[in-house]
């Protein structure tokens, strides 16, 4: 059965592996993705993953059979640069990947060291807790171009048809000096044109191609690594209805924040 697609919104650091006041803060988005799994139409057969913390000049695939850790996350408590997420890596996966990509004429690379960094691990880990999946995570490619991201998700698509779930992990809100009370105005303007614009399938593409030009734009994404795992989500979905699957307006107190699926 074809699996949708997901933009996840993945929270602050390694928020999932800590206590306090921070954990509880990401409550509505740790239930969202503890929900997730049940939403599917079948278990998928592994999961590859788009994060907004790893650009390189191609778009590059992680080829480990068992990838390491990389905390990329500066600040927090001793303990959070221990965890493990041991999820088994799949090099098949990654050769089709790498297929599929060069298929369009798209660049693509291989990685056999790079490790998950935070934006696959704290996004997994409440969803799938026992690490069980097959995961393999693909970089953005440098540049940021909307359009080649959205071109990347076409290329993927045929996985959604082999049981692979797509997921995109960044946030739909990404301006760290804004998450306080000063950035509800823009957070909520920018989550508002999102929402109207992903819920226009045949206007899609043209609307993420011209992101910049939202209300608030370069206030929610002072630069848009984070949004760009969304063009690769929906460039995989493309034609099919995007659905908000988490929303909140008061993420860390103040900030709008959402998660979509397609299809």
């Amino acid at each position: 059965m074809r699996q949708p697609t997901f933009f996840l919104s993945h929270g602050g650091g390694p928020w999932p592996f800590m206590d306090g006041d921070y954990r509880r803060a990401h409550a509505a988005l740790e239930a969202s993705l503890q929900a997730l799994p049940a939403t599917l139409p079948e278990a998928p057969r592994a999961i590859l993953m788009i994060s907004a913390h790893w650009e390189e000049a191609a778009f590059t695939v992680m080829t480990s059979p068992a990838p390491g850790m990389l905390y990329d996350y500066g600040g927090f408590p001793a303990h959070t640069y221990q965890v493990v997420y041991p999820a088994p890596g799949h090099p098949a996966l990654a050769e089709r990947v790498v297929a599929l990509i060069e298929a369009t004429g798209l660049p693509a690379a291989r990685d056999a060291q790079r490790g998950f960094d935070h934006g696959s691990f704290c996004t997994l880990a409440p969803m799938y807790p026992g690490a069980q999946l097959p995961v393999v995570q693909l970089s953005l490619r440098a540049g940021l171009d909307p359009a080649q991201h959205l071109a990347l998700g076409r290329a993927l698509a045929p996985l959604r048809e082999e049981g692979v779930l797509i997921l995109g992990s960044g946030f739909s809100f990404h301006n760290l000096r804004l998450y306080n009370e000063a950035g509800r105005a823009p957070s909520a303007a920018f989550d508002a044109w999102l929402q109207a614009a992903l819920a226009d399938t045949e206007g899609r593409d043209a609307s993420l191609q011209a992101w910049a030009q939202a209300p608030s734009a370069r206030m929610a994404h002072p630069r848009e690594e984070h949004l760009l795992p969304l063009m690769v989500a929906a460039g995989a979905a493309a034609g099919e209805a995007a659905t908000c699957c988490y929303h909140e307006t008061g993420f860390l107190g103040a900030v709008t924040a959402s998660s979509f699926r397609f299809g």
